[in-house]
C-alpha cells in the first residue's frame, strides 16, 4: 500500500513539477549560466557583467531609486491603508469609500500610467496636477499680463536689462509720454484691456498711454495711437532717478497712467515682472521629481490593496480588548497606537512583504509616465533589464546579470515572509 500510494502521489505532483522545473527551475539556472558569459554568449566573462553592475551609471541610477521605491512605496501605501481601514470604519458610508479606493487595482499598470502620463502634463490645460498647482499659484501671486511684449526700435522704449524696458529719454510733468509695445496676440489681451486713448495734459504731473502698437488687420502707424488699438490693462510703470523708484502706478483698462510731480525728469520703467512667462506650474516628470511622481502613481492603485487586508484584520480584531482600553481611560490615538497596531502586526507585515516584493519588480508605470528624456533619473532595475537584454545594443550577460541581481534582493524578503507564515501556524 506504501509504495502504491507513493507512486500515485508522484504521478499528480509529476506534471506540476515539469512546469515548475520547465518555467521556474531552468530559467532561473540559465540565467545564472547567461551571466557569466560575454555579450556573444561564446565567450567566458567571468565576473564581468556583475562588476559592470555597480560601475556603470544607468545600473547604479536603477539601483539607487529601487532602494527609494523599495523603502518609501511599501510603508506610505502600508501607512496610508491603514489610516483608510481605521477611519472608515466609524463612517456610514465607509464601504463606498473603500469601493472608491480599491477601484484603481481593476485598472492595469498600463491604463495607470498613461492616466498618470497625462495628470503630470506640464501643460496646466491638460495636466490635472499642474492644473490645480497653477490655480493655487495664481490665488496668492499675481501672474504677468504680457508675456514676450516688447519695443520695436523706433519705439522711444529700449531694454534695460533683467527683462525689463525703459524710456530712452527722461520725461517731464505736461508732456504725455507714449509706451507702445508690440508682440502680444489679440486674442491674449486680458478682458479689462479698452480701446487705447491719448492721455490728456496734467500740469505737475506725468501723463502716458501704453498701449499695443499693432492694428487687427493691419493699416496702423507706428507710435501713434490708432483707433483699433488697445491699451496694456495693468502694466506697472515707474519713474526711476539716480536707480531709485520715486514713484510707481499701474496703467488704466485704456493704458492710460498718471505719475506724480516727483517723477519729473525721471526714466520711465515697464519693470520685468509685467513680461515675464506665466507661471506653467511644476516638472512633474523633470529628473529631479520623476520618481516621487511615479511613486505618487503607483500609492493611488495600490493603497487600496493595503486598506481592503488591514479592514479584513480589523474585522477580526477582538473588540472587548479596544473596550477594556477605552475603560481603562485610554483616549483613541493611545487605543489605536498600542492596541489596535500591535494585534494587527502580523497583516501589516503581510502587506508590506507583499508590496516590497512588488516593488522590486515595478516596469510598467516607469517605462510608460517617464518620457524619454527623464528615463534615465527614473531608471529601476526591472526596467534596466529590459533594456539590457533587448535592441541593437542588447547584452544578455549584463542583463542576466541583473536578473540575476533581481532575485537575490527578492530571496530575503520571501524568507522573511515564510519565517512568519510559520510562526503563525505554530500558533
Amino acid at each position: 500500500m506504501t509504495g502504491t500510494r507513493k507512486a500515485v502521489a508522484v504521478g499528480f505532483l509529476l506534471p506540476a513539477l515539469v512546469l515548475l522545473g520547465a518555467l521556474v527551475v531552468y530559467p532561473i539556472g540559465y540565467s545564472v549560466y547567461r551571466s557569466f558569459l560575454d555579450k556573444s554568449g561564446h565567450g567566458f566573462a567571468g565576473l564581468g557583467n556583475y562588476v559592470t553592475l555597480f560601475t556603470d551609471d544607468s545600473i547604479r541610477k536603477a539601483v539607487e531609486n529601487n532602494v527609494i521605491w523599495v523603502v518609501v512605496a511599501p510603508v506610505v501605501a502600508t501607512a496610508l491603508g491603514l489610516i483608510f481601514a481605521v477611519l472608515t470604519e466609524r463612517v456610514r458610508w465607509g464601504t463606498a469609500f473603500k469601493l472608491v479606493v480599491f477601484m484603481p487595482m481593476a485598472i492595469s499598470m498600463l491604463a495607470a500610467g498613461i492616466i498618470f502620463r497625462l495628470v503630470y502634463e506640464q501643460d496646466p490645460a491638460r495636466g490635472v496636477a499642474n492644473a490645480v498647482w497653477v490655480g493655487v499659484h495664481d490665488t496668492f501671486a499675481e501672474s504677468a499680463g504680457y508675456p514676450g511684449a516688447h519695443p520695436l526700435p523706433l519705439h522711444p522704449l529700449k531694454a534695460g536689462g533683467g527683462g525689463s524696458f525703459v524710456t530712452k529719454q527722461p520725461v517731464h510733468a505736461g508732456t504725455p509720454v507714449r509706451l507702445p509695445l508690440v508682440g502680444v496676440a489679440p486674442g491674449k489681451m486680458p478682458s479689462d484691456a479698452k480701446t487705447a486713448r491719448a492721455a490728456a495734459r496734467k500740469p505737475g504731473a506725468i501723463t502716458g498711454t501704453t498701449w499695443l502698437d499693432f492694428t487687427l488687420g493691419g493699416g496702423g502707424r507706428p507710435n501713434v495711437i490708432d483707433p483699433k488699438e488697445r491699451g496694456l490693462a495693468g502694466v506697472k510703470i515707474e519713474a526711476v532717478k539716480g536707480g531709485k523708484v520715486v514713484a510707481s502706478t499701474k496703467a488704466a483698462g485704456d493704458g492710460t497712467f498718471t505719475l506724480p510731480k516727483a517723477a519729473d525728469g525721471a526714466v520711465l520703467k515697464l519693470p520685468a515682472a509685467n513680461f515675464r512667462k506665466p507661471y506653467d506650474g511644476v516638472e512633474w516628470l523633470g529628473p529631479h521629481l520623476v520618481t516621487p511622481a511615479i511613486i505618487g502613481s503607483y500609492l493611488w492603485m495600490w493603497a487600496g490593496f493595503a486598506m481592503v487586508l488591514i479592514a479584513a484584520g480589523l474585522a477580526g480584531m477582538p473588540r472587548e480588548l479596544l473596550e477594556a482600553a477605552r475603560v481603562d481611560g485610554a483616549n483613541e490615538w493611545q487605543v489605536f497606537r498600542r492596541v489596535t497596531v500591535p494585534l494587527l502586526a502580523p497583516v501589516l507585515g503581510v502587506v508590506l512583504v507583499t508590496l516590497m516584493i512588488n516593488v522590486l519588480k515595478i516596469f510598467d508605470l516607469v517605462y510608460i509616465i517617464a518620457p524619454g528624456s527623464s528615463q534615465d533619473d527614473a531608471n529601476v532595475l526591472a526596467l534596466q533589464l529590459y533594456r539590457s537584454s533587448f535592441g541593437t545594443d542588447a547584452d544578455l550577460g549584463v542583463g542576466s546579470a541583473i536578473a540575476v541581481l533581481l532575485l537575490l534582493l527578492v530571496i530575503p524578503v520571501m524568507l522573511v515572509n515564510i519565517r512568519r507564515m510559520r510562526r503563525e501556524n505554530r500558533r
